[in-house]
């Protein structure tokens, strides 16, 4: 391959033993090409034996074991421990199409501005194209970008310049794991750095017989996006928010079992709190109007 700038590969797991040695084994090819530099997972306090797992079968991967679960904070661990200028991003289930992490450090190289790249997300075993990814698609184009703006992503099919990410303080402790690329997505355009979609870049994401049903799921984000609301949307919308979070919480047992961990996140919440400007509030609503 021509020389490109060094790519590392992140990856966060808990409790997923078997999801994770299936998905190294395949990430384990990019090592050996010579695509990424190293693959480094951090493990957010497993008891199922997963980074014993790993030490074991996996010496060639740079394990991060945490003492307490992180969530998807975990990922900035990882990019603080490498020193490679682009970082691509797996969880236990997801894994990087051959070639296309060579292509987005390409592409980061070139473009100076863009601090994230989203890839098209292939969904197994059918091969579909995850729907987030089609709405991507359709933002709006940039003649200075090689794709759609976009202003939201999917952790597992994202790449980012390391340096960008860091800069905004990457995934936010306080939202733990569940729709927290909305805040990542805010403080990087807060700061000047462009993000796009480029379906030529692809990831693979074959999602964990483990993971939990949809309710729960959409309850964690609902929580998420409230918390993320509270930081840096306006006032009447983070207001709008929680009141809507309140009545879903008597409507539905789901959303109920999350208000307390809400209440106990929210003061943090709020002393982090640093709304956005009015242009970035337009483009948040443009994005989201466009991909409803």
């Amino acid at each position: 391959m021509p020389a490109s700038p060094a790519v590392s590969v992140v990856m966060i797991t808990r409790d997923r033993r078997d999801d994770v040695l299936r998905t190294l084994d395949r990430l384990r090819a990019l090592l050996r090409s010579g695509e990424v530099a190293e693959v480094l997972v951090v493990d957010n306090a497993s008891t199922d034996g997963t980074a014993a797992a790993v030490r074991r079968d996996f010496p060639d991967v740079r394990l991060l074991p945490q003492e307490h679960n992180r969530g998807a904070a975990g990922r900035t661990v990882g990019v603080r421990a490498t020193g490679s200028p682009v970082v691509a991003f797996a969880d236990d289930d997801s894994w990087w199409e051959p070639g296309s992490l060579h292509a987005a450090a390409g592409l980061l190289d070139r473009h100076e501005r863009l601090g994230l790249l989203h890839a098209r997300l292939v969904v197994e075993p059918d091969g579909s194209v995850d729907r987030a990814c089609l709405r991507m698609a359709r933002g709006p184009r940039d003649p200075d970008l090689p794709g759609p703006s976009i202003l939201g992503h999917l952790g597992c099919g994202t790449v980012v310049r390391r340096s960008a990410y860091l800069e905004v303080g990457g995934y936010s402790e306080v939202l733990g794991f569940g729709g927290e690329e909305a805040l990542l997505a805010l403080d990087l355009a807060v700061h000047g750095w462009a993000q796009c979609y480029v379906d030529a870049l692809v990831a693979h994401h074959a999602p964990s017989e483990r993971r939990e049903d949809w309710p729960a799921r959409w309850a964690l984000y609902r929580r998420n996006d409230t918390l993320t609301a509270l930081m840096r949307l306006p006032r009447g919308h983070a207001a709008g928010e929680v009141a809507r979070l309140l009545l879903q919480a008597v409507a539905e047992p789901v959303v109920r079992r999350q208000l307390p961990e809400f209440l106990r996140r929210a003061p943090r919440a709020l002393r982090r709190r640093h709304a956005v400007d009015d242009v970035i509030w337009e483009q948040w609503r443009a994005a989201r109007a466009a991909t409803a």
